[in-house]
């Protein structure tokens, strides 16, 4: 098996966006004078923000999605950036208008109506430099500021002020994610793992179906990486106990490692034989010990988004026999970003084909990784992997779009009819 590159560079590829932001010069509604200023807020209080319009191009799977701020006398500038749509070329392009005589700064995008993403406002009170400062932008962005007017708001990656998000009527919905009356719920319990391979322990936590241990079954597994992000402050444990009782997914076991911090990320989870070793020797078996757990590959899925999605295709390319799902959303399939780039799939395409079903999901919006995932996807078409589902929503590098398609994916990969579900998917 070959061996993947050391010491690559801890960042994506630096790619321009090719094509430029559907940016409006103006919302799709009259803007009001002075005068009227107060009754517009009034107005924008009761509906939430941000504001919807009809498309400008008058087509009905479009809308003009008007971003705003309240400023006051000290306001010198807004940006706006939504979950990748912003060119990193042209910052200047996110910076809101003001409507003259009046607090009212916007900022309008025309958007397919599918489209959901979280976002950032960056508000300039004139207590720095400039715009002609070469550090402007930099500091800038260290002026976020919650939407007030949006009262949706979901948890940061790795702590924080939660943040803003918006969602099209055509998106898909997260009702799944709510707790439901009546529903059974499982237990989830925080431990810490002893690990060699990992020169240390490593907290957990291990999710066990509603009912208990079963004694007649062996359950099937689930390894969800990142898993400090998904169930404190996501609380996934809700998700399946919806899908468990509603019977889209049979019941099984959830085991989700801690990431630690951002530089723990980057070192285990880029194509790391260590950490996957952590996973089929101590992780697994620790699991083992606790519930009565399958130890069959074709019933245990391991997932993971960004570079979790990496890796999560990597322990099923290197450990099959333990490893027979992969479910990888929004994967960091360039890595790594320079000699030997796109190594895994390299690797897929040099292997004969393994006992895997790959399951994978990729934004629209993501324009560095796009590239690579779709030359994936060819490889695994010419590879042989037939059964592999490849997906695009409308949206960026985002956990309010990863939600949604990791329920979509354990439903395809673990329900009863899933076969089903996945030649559909791989034929779309």
């Amino acid at each position: 098996m070959p061996v993947p590159p050391q010491d690559a560079p801890n960042r994506p590829p630096r790619l321009a966006r090719p094509e430029a932001l559907p940016w409006l010069p103006e919302p799709g509604f009259a803007l009001p004078s002075p005068d009227g200023a107060e009754d517009f807020w009034a107005d924008v209080r009761r509906r939430g923000t941000p504001l919807v319009a009809p498309d400008p191009a008058g087509r009905a799977d479009h809308a003009a999605v008007t971003f705003l701020w309240r400023g006051d006398a000290r306001t010198r500038a807004v940006q706006v950036l939504p979950n990748k749509l912003a060119d990193p070329r042209n910052p200047q392009g996110n910076l809101m208008a003001r409507a003259p005589g009046t607090d009212i700064w916007h900022w309008t995008v025309r958007l397919r109506h599918d489209w959901r993403g979280t976002y950032d406002l960056f508000v300039d009170e004139g207590d720095g430099p400039g715009p002609d400062s070469p550090d402007y932008w930099r500091l800038l962005r260290t002026q976020g500021r919650a939407d007030p007017y949006n009262a949706r708001r979901l948890p940061r990656r790795w702590g924080g002020a939660p943040v803003s998000y918006a969602e099209l009527p055509g998106a898909p919905d997260a009702v799944d994610w709510a707790p439901r009356p009546g529903v059974p719920r499982g237990t989830v319990s925080e431990h810490q793992v002893p690990s060699g391979h990992l020169g240390s322990d490593r907290r957990v936590w291990l999710y066990q179906p509603a009912g208990g241990a079963r004694e007649t079954a062996e359950l099937p597994v689930l390894v969800l990486l990142d898993g400090e992000h998904w169930q404190p402050r996501l609380g996934v444990a809700h998700l399946l106990d919806n899908l468990i009782a509603d019977g889209r997914i049979p019941p099984l076991a959830a085991v989700l490692p801690d990431s630690v911090d951002a530089g723990t990320r980057w070192a285990e989870l880029s194509c790391r034989p260590e950490f996957v070793a952590f996973l089929t020797d101590e992780l697994l078996p620790w699991v083992a010990g606790r519930l009565p757990v399958t130890g069959d590959p074709a019933r245990t899925v391991i997932a993971g988004q960004s570079l979790g999605g990496l890796t999560a295709a990597y322990a099923a390319y290197s450990a099959p026999h333990r490893f027979g799902n992969a479910l990888a959303q929004s994967g960091s399939f360039w890595w790594p970003d320079g000699p030997q780039a796109e190594w895994l799939t390299g690797a897929l395409a040099a292997a004969p084909r393994l006992p895997v079903r790959f399951w994978l999901s990729f934004g629209e919006q993501e324009w560095v990784a796009l590239p690579a995932a779709r030359r994936l996807r060819e490889t695994l078409t010419a590879a042989g992997y037939d059964d592999a589902v490849y997906r695009e929503f409308n949206g960026g590098h985002d956990y309010l779009c990863w939600r949604t398609e990791l329920a979509d994916g354990l439903v395809g990969l673990l329900s009863p009819d899933g076969a089903a579900s996945r030649t559909a998917q791989a034929a779309a």
